[in-house]
């Protein structure tokens, strides 16, 4: 049989056509660059390091980045992101240092610049404004330092704020978490008092053990510590968020396995959520709401699992949510520590599973705030990881609420 000229490039062109559509469907289009903060190895004193995932925009499904760097020293416990996306931040306990890396469209991190802390740094955050960087530290004592930055490059502390409980100011503070709200206008910090909260040990004080210290943000970083503060925050408050409107701001309670919600009033100042605190997993280490301000979503990392919640608009009350399996929660790999969740669409949420030693992946329904485990996860990291920092790629927009 044979084919006219026209009816040969209408053949040709066709199977281009086909060729072509296959492997744009095969192709994997990155949406976020996912930042894990791990260790070499388990060896004592064993370098930290960053590695970096890209993450399918369809699935949520991560594969290698570009190559693993250093943290800059050993034992990495936090990073945090600037609002650009532009700097990455991590704390490293083993030699308190906190080093800055320029984050490049590709994903690919270069070290900056970095500081030493006089204590061990514990917490990190950097308001939206991308003007200043917290940094939480001790380990015996906690201290809330403010650093100016420049275009990302950190300068000198312009702000230090000692963290005690008034009556009880000679008792030992461990600082958990750092937050900011969206409009740069506070910053907020997560601590215990283990005079008060010493499991195994001797309790030396009748204080509160759980604390959250508030501080308004004026002109040139002055902080100042908000009406009431610091404010109860259960026995042991273990991680911070916000949502977007800059009305509610959340604290997970390890010891009582709560939630507490607070509402923010008058700038700073907090008052606690009706009908609070709120149930969780075992010993919740992380917190994030997701861009939309409708969901929060809690690691417990004893239960090895992540509770959901929806968000009450109007109240800021968190109110469980039921998967199609009628369960509560969703299972991780083991022992996840801290939480995560993509910018640029929402949709997606990963763990940072300290003994699993890996990244769980989830997808998030936006319509009911259910999760559904991504494909191939868990995926494996170094030794330990602590922290899960996600970074949007590409011209993909950022969800966000102008509140």
């Amino acid at each position: 049989m044979k084919f006219s000229k026209l009816s040969q490039l209408f053949l040709v062109s066709a199977i281009g056509l086909i060729l072509a559509t296959y492997l744009t469907a095969c192709n994997i289009v990155t949406v976020d660059y996912v930042f894990v903060a791990a260790s070499a190895s388990n060896a004592a004193g064993s370098d930290g390091q960053i590695y970096t995932y890209a993450a399918d925009s369809e699935t949520g499904a991560l594969r290698k980045g570009p190559p693993v760097v250093s943290s800059g020293g050993t034992s990495p416990i936090a990073m945090v992101v600037s609002a650009n996306y532009y700097d990455l931040y991590v704390a490293n306990q083993g030699n308190n240092s906190v080093v800055h890396f320029s984050i490049a469209t590709n994903g690919v991190l270069t070290k900056k610049d970095a500081i030493t802390t006089a204590a061990t740094p514990v917490a990190l955050a950097v308001n939206a404004a991308g003007t200043y960087l917290y940094v939480v530290s001790g380990t015996t004592s906690a201290t809330l330092s403010e650093y100016a930055l420049s275009n990302g490059t950190i300068g000198s502390a312009t702000a230090t704020q000692a963290l005690t409980v008034p009556g009880f100011t000679a008792d030992t503070m461990v600082p958990t978490a750092v937050t900011t709200l969206p409009n740069s206008s506070a910053v907020y910090v997560a601590a215990f008092d283990q005079s008060a909260y010493n499991p195994g040990g001797t309790t030396t004080s009748s204080a509160n053990p759980g604390w959250l210290f508030g501080f308004a943000v004026g002109s040139g970083g002055a902080l100042t510590a908000a009406s009431g503060s610091p404010y109860q925050a259960g026995v042991k408050p273990t991680s911070l968020a916000c949502d977007p409107t800059n009305r509610f701001v959340y604290a997970t309670d390890f010891a009582s396995n709560e939630l507490i919600g607070y509402s923010v009033q008058s700038g700073s100042t907090l008052n606690f959520l009706l009908n609070g605190p709120f149930k969780t997993g075992n010993e919740p280490t992380g917190v994030v709401v997701d861009p939309r301000g409708l969901y929060i979503y809690v690691s417990d990392s004893l239960d090895n699992s992540i509770s959901g919640y929806s968000i009450a608009l109007s109240t800021g009350a968190p109110s469980a949510i039921v998967n199609s399996n009628s369960s509560l929660v969703y299972a991780t790999d083991t022992q996840p520590v801290a939480i995560a969740v993509d910018p640029a669409l929402g949709r997606f949420i990963y763990t940072a599973n300290h003994v699993g030693n890996s990244v769980s992946g989830f997808h998030l329904n936006p319509d009911n705030g259910a999760l559904t485990q991504t494909q191939a996860t868990p995926y494996p990291t170094g030794s330990s990881p602590t922290a899960v920092v996600l970074v949007p790629h590409g011209n993909h927009a950022t969800q966000s609420v102008t509140p």
